[in-house]
């Protein structure tokens, strides 16, 4: 008898289906059994986006949407746009999965951000990191503050790229004169990761720097995330 090898190989348009996997192995049981710590990344992104295709499971899905993003960190910075471009993900999915990143920010910011103190500008990063350091858009934040410098709210003041001639200083000052706020705090991020300033976010800052104290509303500092690193002009010295 010939001893020749035989190997089979596997038809490339078999996929195991989350379904037909084992119940205890199935990432939503797993989760519901064992509890989240026991789900890996791609098993709770399986969840979210509910099935996959006729040739790819949820689970191979997710485990290719984090691989070509590069991580969670990665993945959480892609527009609705980014993820559509996988077969089998629809505008549905996509919004789920940017939802419950959008969710996660929150989370972490919200406990710090209701009446909380600012002395430093650790507290702003602290509050507004999570919101912000992931993004993969330039957003200009004015933290509006009451006498003892606690927050009263904090109001989007535009999205893109700082530039002096789009930001009047009109636009910060004028949910803060709304709210008889004592001063302010800009804080935005960039989402190249260097977090000094610009020759616009100079420009931009001396201009509402200048105004605020026109109208007697205190500019305390333009704190900039990028990442997990940030750069505070008050202690630049730019505030002038």
């Amino acid at each position: 008898m010939d001893d020749k090898k035989v190997s089979y190989e596997l038809d490339s348009e078999y996929r195991v289906r989350v379904k037909d996997l084992p119940p205890e192995t199935r990432p939503r049981e797993k989760f519901i059994k064992y509890g989240p710590q026991a789900v890996s990344n791609a098993e709770l992104l399986a969840i979210l986006i509910g099935s996959g295709t006729r040739k790819i499971s949820a689970i191979d899905l997710a485990n290719k949407i984090l691989a070509d993003a590069g991580g969670l960190r990665e993945l959480a910075r892609k527009g609705l746009g980014d993820l559509r471009k996988y077969k089998g993900i629809g505008l549905k999915k996509a919004v789920t999965v940017a939802a419950a990143f959008e969710l996660s920010r929150r989370i972490q910011s919200e406990p710090f951000s209701q009446r909380h103190q600012i002395t430093s500008p650790e507290d702003i990063v602290r509050i507004f990191a999570p919101r912000l350091s992931d993004l993969n858009r330039e957003i200009l934040i004015v933290v509006l503050l009451n006498t003892a410098n606690r927050i009263i709210r904090d109001v989007i003041i535009s999205e893109g790229n700082l530039n002096s001639s789009v930001i009047h200083p009109r636009e910060v000052f004028k949910p803060a004169i709304d709210e008889l706020s004592a001063s302010v705090i800009l804080v935005h991020n960039h989402p190249s990761g260097n977090p000094e300033p610009s020759r616009a976010d100079i420009e931009v800052t001396k201009q509402i720097y200048q105004a605020g104290e026109i109208i007697g509303i205190k500019l305390l500092d333009h704190v900039i995330i990028a990442g997990d690193r940030y750069t505070s002009m008050a202690q630049l010295g730019l505030l002038k």
